[in-house]
C-alpha cells in the first residue's frame, strides 16, 4: 500500500478516493493530528471551545442514535446470516447504491474532506482496518479519538476493509424508497462501505464499526461484547454488559482496577481485547467526586464534548440537559491513566449484567449460575435511559437481546451460544447489578446511589460475597447477599424498601411477565434448561383442565 503524496499544509492527492468514485473539489486533509482537526473545526465555526480548551460541538435535532434509520443492504452471500427484523432492517441494492452516488457527489462538491485511516481491535490478529471520509472536521477528530490511532507505518501494511462514507449535513431527498425519513446508516457487507447522512450525531460513526465486528468474529468463533471490561491486581479481568446509561464506562473506570476500555471488546481464545482506542461517556449529571477520572478528561485539550451546556464563564454544567440528557464525552483512552497499555487482558474471571431496572424490583446484585446467566444475556433485561434514542424522554422498560441488539446482525443464540460455551471452559462467575431503582421505581425513589454499587461490585469481584450468606429470590431464583460491607442490608431485600410490600408483588408479577412474553421469541432456539431458568410467577394460575 503507498502512502499518498502530501504537501506541507497536509492537503493531499488521493487517488483512492477516486477509486470510489470520489472527485474532490475542494481540499483534502489526510491523517491529521487532532489539534489540527480541531483548528480546522473553529474555522470553519463546527462548535467552540470551552474554558479548558475542549471542543464543544452541538448535534441539532439528532442528539442520540436513530435506531429506525438503521439498515444493512440485502446482498446475498453476505447477509445470509443476518437476523432480519425490526433491528436489522433491509435496503434493497438499488436503493443504496442510488443513495451512495448521491453521497458521493456530495462529498465531491465539498470546500475540504478529511481522510482517516484507523484500525478496530486491539487484537493485531483480528484487527479491521477501516477509513473515514467526511467533510466535518469534528467528526474526523472524534473517529480519531476512538478508534486505534496507526502509525504511518501500520497504514502501509494494510489496506482498509471498510469505509464510511460520512455526510451529516446531506438529507437523503423525501421519500427515497427504503428509508423512514432523510437520515441513514447503511452498511454494505459485499461493498465494505458504510453510509451515514442527515446526522450530526457522532455516535452513528463507531456503533456502525462495532455492528460489523459483530457480523464477522462469530464465523471465527470469537464473541463480540458490547461491554467494557477492566483488570485487578491478580490479573482477574471482568466485563460488564450493559446498554448505554447502565453504568459500563462508570463501573469500569475504578481506580483500583486498570482499564481495558469502555464498551466494546471481543472475547478470543486469547482473552478480552478492546476494540476502540478512546471512550464514548455520558456526561449528564457527571461529578468530579464519583468519577473523576473520566471529569479530568472534560478539562483535557483534545477530548470532544457532545450537547454540553456552558455557564457563562464557559465551564460546563454536567446537570444541564436542555438540549438532551445523552450529552457526550469523547476521549483518547490515553487520558486514562489507570489502564492496560495495550488494551488486552486474559479471560473473564467475573461477568457482570448492568441492568436499570425502572420498575424497581430487581435487588441491587445477584449471582446467577450459567444457565441464568445464558437466559438473563438472551434476554437483555434493562431501560432505555432518556436520551439515548431519538423520543425517549425518560426510563423505558426494554429487552435488549445480547444487552446490544441494535448491534446484532446476528441472532441473538449465536451470540448467546459463545458467551455460555466462554463461561464454561474459563469457569467465570456471572452477577446481575441493578443500577437503576428499588423502593416503589422510578419516579417513587431515587436511583441507588452509586457509592453502594460500587461497594457491592467490589465485593463481588474481590470474592468477599463469596463467603456472605445468599438467600434465594423466590420468582427470579437467583441468589441475593444478605449483607455487603459499605451498603445497608435493608436495600438488598427489595421487596421490604417499598412502603407497600403488596405493590412490590404486583410490579415484580408483571415483571415476570413481562420476562415470559419477551423469551417467547427465542423459544424454538433455546434449551429446555435455558426456558426453564427464567422468573417464575408466584401467583397460582387457574386449573383450566
Amino acid at each position: 500500500m503507498v502512502l499518498p503524496l502530501m504537501g506541507t499544509a497536509g492537503v493531499v492527492t488521493e487517488p483512492r478516493l477516486q477509486a470510489i468514485g470520489i472527485e474532490p473539489e475542494g481540499d483534502v486533509h489526510w491523517n491529521l493530528e487532532s489539534t489540527d482537526l480541531i483548528q480546522h473545526a473553529l474555522q470553519r465555526e463546527e462548535g467552540r471551545l470551552t474554558a479548558h480548551g475542549v471542543f464543544l460541538a452541538e448535534t441539532g435535532e439528532r442528539t442520540g442514535r436513530s435506531p429506525h434509520d438503521r439498515f444493512i443492504v440485502d446482498e446475498t452471500p453476505f447477509t445470509d446470516a443476518v437476523w432480519w427484523g425490526d433491528v436489522n432492517r433491509p435496503i434493497e441494492r438499488d436503493s443504496y447504491l442510488e443513495l451512495k452516488a448521491k453521497v458521493i457527489e456530495h462529498l465531491s462538491s465539498s470546500s475540504q474532506l478529511h481522510v482517516q485511516d484507523l484500525a478496530c481491535g486491539a487484537n493485531p490478529n483480528l484487527r479491521l482496518p477501516l477509513r473515514l471520509v467526511t467533510n466535518s472536521a469534528w467528526h474526523a477528530s472524534f473517529a480519531r479519538n476512538m478508534f486505534l490511532r496507526l502509525t504511518p507505518e501500520e497504514i502501509q501494511t494494510r489496506a482498509s476493509e471498510f469505509t464510511i462514507l460520512h455526510a451529516p449535513d446531506f438529507e437523503a431527498p423525501k421519500n427515497t424508497l427504503g428509508l423512514n425519513s432523510q437520515v441513514f446508516v447503511i452498511i454494505s457487507f459485499a461493498e465494505g462501505i458504510v453510509l451515514i447522512g442527515g446526522t450530526r450525531y457522532a455516535g452513528e460513526i463507531k456503533k456502525s464499526i462495532f455492528s460489523i465486528m459483530n457480523h464477522i468474529l462469530p464465523s471465527k468463533g470469537h464473541l463480540p461484547m458490547h461491554c467494557s471490561a477492566n483488570v485487578g491486581d491478580n490479573g482477574d479481568t471482568a466485563v460488564f454488559f450493559g446498554l448505554s446509561g447502565t453504568g459500563k464506562t462508570t463501573l469500569s473506570a475504578d481506580p483500583l482496577r486498570p482499564l481495558i476500555g469502555d464498551d466494546e471488546h471481543g472475547w478470543s481464545d486469547e482473552g478480552v481485547f478492546n476494540f476502540e482506542g478512546g471512550c464514548y461517556a455520558k456526561m449528564i449529571r457527571l461529578s468530579e467526586e464519583d468519577e473523576p477520572a473520566i471529569f479530568a478528561t472534560t478539562r483535557m485539550p483534545g477530548s470532544i464534548l457532545e450537547n454540553v451546556i456552558l455557564d457563562a464563564e464557559g465551564i460546563p454544567d454536567f446537570n444541564d440537559g436542555k438540549l438532551t440528557e445523552n450529552t457526550r464525552g469523547s476521549y483518547p483512552i490515553d487520558f486514562i491513566e489507570n489502564r492496560i497499555l495495550k488494551s488486552m487482558a486474559g479471560h473473564a474471571h467475573n461477568v457482570v449484567f448492568l441492568t436499570c431496572d425502572a420498575f424497581g424490583v430487581l435487588p441491587p446484585i445477584a449471582r446467577l449460575n450459567p444457565i441464568q446467566a445464558a437466559y438473563h444475556f438472551i434476554s437483555g433485561y434493562t431501560a432505555k435511559v432518556a436520551g439515548t434514542e431519538m423520543g425517549v424522554k425518560e426510563p423505558k422498560a426494554t429487552f435488549s437481546a445480547c444487552f446490544g441488539a441494535p448491534f446484532m446482525p446476528m441472532h441473538p443464540s449465536v451470540y448467546g451460544d459463545l458467551l455460555t460455551e466462554k463461561i464454561d471452559e474459563h469457569e467465570a462467575t456471572c452477577w446481575m447489578l441493578n443500577t437503576g431503582w428499588i423502593a416503589g421505581g422510578y419516579g417513587k425513589s431515587d436511583r441507588i446511589r452509586i457509592r453502594w454499587t460500587r461497594a457491592l461490585l467490589n465485593a463481588a469481584l474481590d470474592g468477599s460475597l463469596n463467603d456472605v450468606e445468599m438467600m434465594i429470590d423466590p420468582r427470579f431464583g437467583f441468589e441475593v447477599p444478605v449483607e455487603c460491607e459499605g451498603v445497608p442490608s435493608d436495600i438488598l431485600d427489595v421487596r421490604s424498601t417499598w412502603k407497600k410490600p403488596e405493590e412490590y408483588d404486583d410490579a415484580a408479577e408483571n415483571l415476570v411477565q413481562l420476562f415470559k412474553d419477551n423469551f417467547e421469541r427465542y423459544e424454538e432456539d433455546a434449551t429446555t434448561s435455558v426456558m426453564a431458568a427464567g422468573p417464575q410467577s408466584m401467583v397460582e394460575q387457574p386449573d383450566n383442565s
